[in-house]
């Protein structure tokens, strides 16, 4: 897909492709990258409690990614989703 196709996917379809490629393929550094980027996210999206708790808490983190697609927090992640997609497009 090419990035105006990515770009017209809701953020939860981009967050869905962009982890299932990067788990099937062993791409920890973009799962790795994705956890470090959900607290700037988290606190964009006017959830800065929500960003402290997962500053402390890798636990918290995984949970995030898993569901990183979703609301205010996924369209935060947009450009991040597109970003990797559109390099990997058979993801």
């Amino acid at each position: 897909m090419d990035v105006e196709e990515l770009d017209s996917l809701s953020a939860k379809e981009l967050h869905d492709r962009a982890v299932h490629y990067a788990v099937r393929h062993g791409d920890f550094g973009f799962l790795w990258d994705l956890l470090k980027l959900i607290p700037a996210a988290e606190a964009a999206s006017g959830n800065s409690d929500e960003s402290a708790n997962d500053l402390s808490r890798v636990s918290a983190l995984l949970s995030d990614a898993m569901a990183a697609g979703e609301g205010e927090l996924g369209d935060a992640l947009r450009p991040v989703y597109v970003d990797y997609l559109s390099k990997h497009p058979d993801a």
